[in-house]
């Protein structure tokens, strides 16, 4: 191998990602990602949502304002007689006698309808709530679905981290495959042109060029799927990102060494304050259902005007209601009752996960320790490796070795390499499960 070649596939060894680009920050991905998906664009709403809905559970407390009114023609149904004539013309009879005039008609017996014909009424209404515990506790209800939504809505940001990072690390895992076949098609490039000098000057026989041509596309068919990997994985963190599939992604180089396998354990999961509050929604609903009994207090205030005729007839009515439930087919007993078998479902629901989460961080720790003293058992095999291959390639040059023995060793070296690799970001996938297992202040 030239000397500037064995620079080169050493620099890449011990260096990790740094040749593959500057400037990228997985941490700046995160924040694009936090900012641009969709993926939270639904939490969000939904969290407007029931931001709204507390607002529209604060004006249960205020004042309702209705205006309405009526107008009604009507014609025959039952009617009423009123005898005035039988009972005044006699009276009217005899004072025209008296006074020798008539001042004192006489007059006709009336009947009226009951239907009213020609009539309107038109008002203002205004209902005030005095006393309603129902709407105190549904405010209150609907406060805690809003510190719900809260906690969903940091879930899925947390969600959305821990897949930007596993996509990223899995983006990288691909390119640095990609950079090992690429190092191995040069090591069989000049493998291929050593021989062919070889084999014009009759010391080699044709056979290794044709062996050697078959190793070149058994790793460009490697490298073929790499790059494969490589674009899907690009799309997918692109996707992640709410960017084109195609955009470029720059290659951190903070992350070409080992994570750390101490990680604090201050944080605390969402998912338990999501079934806290759950719970405390479940408590409310409960005593609403025990002030079940309590009385509905509120007043009504009406401003208008009723006549026949389109006639000016105004009139206020001020009004007090009072609303004391007695029996409602026990319904509301049975509300209690679900409203408590509900809490004790959370709270098992909520030590339940508690478990879980538990079990998870054991598991995402005890994952990524193992994957890091794997990743670094392979340092001394890789070096090792590359030693043999230098030693072979050497004697081959002197014709101590034959090619079958070189193949042999760029082979092992590769796969050595392509393992070291996969191990290393298997274990910042692991320290990104773990970081979303602990959930991190």
């Amino acid at each position: 191998m030239k000397p500037h070649l064995i620079f080169v596939f050493l620099l890449f060894l011990f260096s990790g990602t740094v040749l593959f680009g500057q400037g990228g920050s997985l941490e700046a991905y995160v924040q694009e990602a936090l900012q641009q998906s969709p993926a939270l664009k639904e939490q969000v709403l939904l969290l407007e949502r029931s931001q709204l809905a507390v607002q529209e559970a604060k004006g249960f407390y205020m004042p309702e304002v209705n205006a309405n009114g009526t107008y009604s023609l009507a014609g025959g149904g039952r009617s009423i007689s009123i005898p005035i004539g039988d009972l005044l013309n006699p009276v009217y009879s005899t004072l025209n006698q008296l006074t020798q005039t008539n001042s004192f008609p006489q007059v006709e017996n009336a009947e009226e309808q009951f239907l009213p014909n020609n009539f309107y009424d038109v008002r203002v209404r205004a209902t005030q709530p005095i006393y309603n515990p129902d709407i105190r506790f549904q405010h209150k209800i609907r406060s805690e679905q809003v510190t719900l939504q809260e906690d969903a809505l940091a879930v899925r940001k947390r969600d959305l981290e821990r897949d930007v990072k596993l996509a990223y690390f899995q983006f990288l895992q691909a390119t640095e495959a990609v950079k090992i076949y690429d190092n191995a098609l040069v090591l069989l490039q000049e493998n291929y042109r050593l021989n062919e000098g070889l084999v014009r000057n009759g010391m080699a026989i044709p056979s290794t060029l044709i062996r050697i041509q078959g190793e070149t596309s058994a790793v460009e068919s490697q490298r073929t799927e790499a790059l494969s990997r490589q674009t899907l994985a690009q799309a997918y963190f692109n996707f992640l990102l709410g960017r084109p599939y195609e955009e470029p992604v720059e290659v951190d180089p903070a992350f070409a060494g080992l994570p750390a396998t101490e990680v604090s354990e201050e944080g605390y999961r969402e998912e338990l304050s999501q079934l806290e509050t759950a719970g405390r929604i479940n408590t409310l609903l409960i005593d609403q259902e025990k002030a079940f009994r309590q009385p509905r207090i509120g007043a009504q205030l009406d401003l208008g005007s009723q006549n026949f005729g389109f006639e000016w007839g105004g009139y206020a009515i001020l009004g007090l209601s009072v609303n004391v439930p007695l029996w409602d087919g026990a319904r509301h007993s049975k509300r209690l009752q679900q409203a408590e078998v509900g809490l004790l479902a959370t709270e098992a629901q909520r030590e339940w996960a508690a478990r879980q989460i538990g079990m998870q961080t054991l598991q995402a720790r005890q994952s990524l320790q193992t994957a890091v003293l794997v990743c670094q058992s392979y340092v001394p095999q890789i070096q090792a490796a590359q030693r043999y291959f230098n030693e072979t390639q050497r004697r081959f040059r002197e014709n101590q070795a034959n090619f079958i023995e070189i193949l042999d060793a760029r082979t092992q070296l590769t796969n050595l390499e392509i393992q070291e690799s996969i191990s290393r970001y298997q274990a910042w996938i692991h320290w990104a499960e773990l970081q979303r297992a602990i959930a991190p202040q």
